[in-house]
C-alpha cells in the first residue's frame, strides 16, 4: 500500500507567518501567524501538517516539504537548535515520538508552495 503524500510549506510576508498544507488536492492555509523567521514558519506549516494527519497513522503518510533544513531537523539528521529546537520539541510531543517520514522535495515540486504563491500572485 503506497503511502498518502502531504504537502507542506510555510511563508513569512509583511504581514506574519503563514502556512498550507495540501492533502488529496485540498489545500489547508492558515494566515497572519504572527512574527518569526523563514525558519519558524517552515516549522509551523510541519506541525500543521502532523496536526491534520494524526488521525491517519504515519505509518500511512509521508510529509513532503521544500525546506532541507526542517527536513534534516525533523529527521534526527540535524540538531535542531536554538528556536528550532522548540519547535523539534513541539513535532516529538505531537507524534508522541513516532515522528512521521519526513522527505525533501524542490520547491517546483511541492504542491504547498504552489497554493502560497498563487496567494499572493498580482
Amino acid at each position: 500500500m503506497s503511502r498518502l503524500k502531504v504537502y507542506f510549506d510555510g511563508g513569512l510576508r509583511p504581514e506574519g507567518m503563514e502556512t498550507a498544507v495540501v492533502i488529496r488536492g485540498e489545500a489547508h492555509v492558515r494566515r497572519d501567524l504572527g512574527a518569526g523567521t523563514s525558519m519558524d514558519a517552515e516549522w509551523l506549516a510541519l506541525l500543521h501538517a502532523v496536526e491534520l494527519t494524526r488521525a491517519i497513522g504515519w505509518d500511512a503518510v509521508v510529509l513532503i516539504g521544500d525546506s532541507a533544513a526542517v527536513v534534516a531537523q525533523a529527521n534526527g539528521t540535524v540538531r535542531a537548535r536554538g528556536g528550532d529546537a522548540r519547535h523539534h520539541a513541539a513535532l516529538v510531543e505531537a507524534t508522541a515520538g513516532q515522528g512521521p517520514r519526513v522527505r525533501y522535495v524542490k520547491r517546483a515540486q511541492n504542491l504547498a508552495g504552489g497554493v502560497l504563491a498563487r496567494l499572493h500572485e498580482r
